[in-house]
C-alpha cells in the first residue's frame, strides 16, 4: 500500500469498526468477531479494487463539507423564494434556458458536489457533466449566467478538493 493511502485506509477502518457497532447494537464475542471479520473482508476488497483514495474517503472533508453545508442551506432558500415567486404571479415571466457552466473542481466527487448543489437549488437542475463542462437548465436566462455559479463551484471545490480559497 502506498504511504499515501496509509491516511485513507485508517480512516476506512475507523469509519467502517464505528459504523457497524453504531448499527448492531451487540457487542457479544461472536457478534464482534463477525463484525471483525466484516470489516476485514471490506478493507481487503477496498484494497484489492484500488479504491483507497481521496476520492473514495469522503469523510477525511467532513470539515470541509460541514462549512459548505450551511452556505448551501442558504442559497437553496433564496432560490426557493425566487420560484415561490414565479410560481404565484399571474404572469408566467419564466425565461428558461440551458447554458454550459465550466468549473475549476478537479475530483469526480468535487464534480459532482458541484452539480448536485446547482440540482437542489431550485429553479435550476444539471442535465450532463461532460469532462469540466455541465449543462444546466435554469428558469431564468439572467440568473442562469456560468459566472452566476462560480461562487457555488469555488465553495464546493474547496469542500471537497480542499482547493479554491477560503469556504
Amino acid at each position: 500500500m502506498k504511504g499515501a493511502h496509509v491516511p485513507y485506509f485508517l480512516g476506512l477502518l475507523v469509519a467502517l469498526v464505528g459504523f457497524w457497532l453504531g448499527m448492531s447494537g451487540h457487542y457479544t464475542p461472536l457478534l464482534l468477531s463477525l463484525g471483525a471479520v466484516s470489516v476485514a473482508v471490506c478493507l481487503i476488497l477496498a484494497y484489492r479494487l484500488d479504491i483507497i483514495d481521496r476520492e473514495g474517503s469522503p469523510y477525511v472533508r467532513i470539515v470541509g463539507f460541514a462549512l459548505y453545508f450551511p452556505w448551501l442551506m442558504k442559497e437553496i432558500a433564496k432560490a426557493n423564494w425566487t420560484v415561490v415567486k414565479a410560481c404565484l404571479k399571474a404572469e408566467m415571466d419564466i425565461a428558461p434556458a440551458l447554458v454550459k457552466v465550466k468549473t475549476a473542481c478537479e475530483s469526480d466527487l468535487a464534480k459532482v458536489t458541484f452539480a448536485n448543489s446547482i440540482t437542489l437549488t431550485p429553479g435550476t437542475v444539471t442535465v450532463e457533466i461532460e469532462g469540466d463542462k455541465m449543462l444546466v437548465h435554469a428558469l431564468y436566462e439572467q440568473e442562469a449566467q456560468p459566472e452566476a455559479f462560480a461562487e457555488m463551484d469555488r465553495r464546493s471545490r474547496r469542500a471537497a478538493d480542499g482547493k479554491g480559497g477560503p469556504a
